[in-house]
């Protein structure tokens, strides 16, 4: 009998292909989950809907409340109707699930709905992010993404708000990038920046490549297809709603310094100089900027040239330490990048519990501020008023 030789078709191959990244969905899929229990007590007895027992249980998100907060539930469109101080990504998001939730908006039902279907968006955003991150890694270290898959800090900051779907933009931006998809880079990135602000980040980086390796086109094209991008998704809402639409730059640059900051510290401990919050602006901006050009030289002087994920890495992390705020939420941008470029486990475990200790801290420490329940909080004496809605320093 003659032997038959094996037709390959590019359906098969993609499907060979495609078989390593499978237990990776699915320990993905575990940590969603996982994240989703953690929520569970509040979800499922009210917790969100009492000042307390939300820190206490440790499971408060921001997506409920901002059912409210947002006006969402009195049908005002997001922009347009009511100004809203977040990205039009994370708006055009809000606006498509108000659209589907049926019943009666003003219900706590609607709300919990609204909750739950942002959840399914972040879960496949989280999936989506973690196969992009083992295809990054490369065959050799395609298990890495398990940190970002199940890392204790992602069950725990998961569904606080919508960052998981930046997340997920940022990393295709940097597959893309890979596979030398320019425009395709530039696309995504652009669109994960109208989603959350930090990926903007990420074309220094870029940028400093071009100039060591001088090839400037690949750079450009990305740089075109994110401003492209971000033109495209934004410039209709400033036309047509500029003041809704300028809410979330205006509150950016007004905020004071809040939970988590290097500079909440200093102006708690009154430092001198540092601790004044009318330098507060130009403070971060220097430092920030002291940070890049260090960073800059790094890349252009090593002897071997940095990858890609190392200089994303020590950019965000750059901007993360000189930010106003740390939000318990923020540690879900770093995991990916950290683990591609130093995947070394013993300081990633180390930086995983210090994560996990702020994230239950701070939540104790907003018990204090509840009226007659300050015995049950942190033993720090509150020295200033939470954020006014009762969100997190997010």
């Amino acid at each position: 009998m003659k032997n038959i030789e094996r037709v390959r078709t590019p359906l098969s191959d993609l499907g060979t292909r495609a078989v390593p990244y499978v237990p990776l969905a699915l320990f993905a899929g575990l940590g969603a989950v996982l994240a989703y229990l953690w929520k569970w007590p509040c979800r499922f007895n009210g917790a969100w809907n009492d000042g307390t027992l939300q820190f206490t249980n440790f499971c408060y998100t921001d997506i409920y409340p901002l059912w409210w907060n947002e006006k969402l539930h009195q049908g005002k469109v997001p922009y347009f109707d009511y100004p809203v101080e977040y990205p039009v990504g994370i708006g055009g998001i809000m606006e498509f699930f108000r659209r589907i939730i049926p019943g009666d908006p003003g219900s706590l039902e609607a709300g919990t709905m609204f909750y739950d279907l942002t959840v399914i968006l972040m879960a496949i955003c989280l999936v989506v992010g973690v196969l992009i991150m083992a295809a990054l890694a490369g065959p050799a270290r395609r298990w890495d993404a398990l940190w970002y898959a199940l890392a204790p800090a992602l069950i725990l900051t998961a569904y606080i708000n919508w960052d998981l779907a930046a997340n997920a933009l940022a990393l295709g931006a940097l597959l893309a990038w890979s596979k030398r998809r320019q425009w395709l880079a530039g696309v995504l990135l652009g669109l994960a920046i109208a989603t959350k602000f930090y990926p903007l980040m990420f074309l220094g980086p870029l940028f400093l490549l071009a100039w060591r390796t001088g090839r400037w086109k690949p750079f450009l094209q990305t740089l075109g297809g994110t401003v492209g991008a971000w033109l495209v998704v934004n410039v209709p809402i400033m036309i047509l709603a500029f003041d809704g639409w300028k809410r979330f730059y205006v509150f950016s640059q007004e905020r004071p310094a809040d939970w988590g900051s290097i500079w909440y510290f200093f102006q708690q401990k009154a430092w001198p100089f540092l601790g004044e919050p009318d330098r507060l602006d130009t403070l971060g901006v220097l430092s920030l900027g002291a940070f890049c050009a260090g960073i800059a030289v790094l890349t252009l002087t090593a002897r071997n040239r940095p990858r890609l994920a190392q200089l994303c890495f020590l950019t965000l992390a750059a901007f993360m330490l000189t930010n106003k705020v740390w939000s318990p939420q923020y540690v879900l941008w770093l995991i990916p990048f950290a683990v591609l470029a130093r995947p070394n486990w013993k300081p990633i475990a180390l930086w995983m519990v210090a994560e996990c200790w702020y994230f239950f801290a701070i939540w104790l420490y907003l018990v204090s501020f509840q009226e007659g329940k300050a015995h049950r909080g942190s033993p720090v004496t509150p020295t200033s008023p939470p954020c006014g809605d009762g969100r997190s320093p997010s």
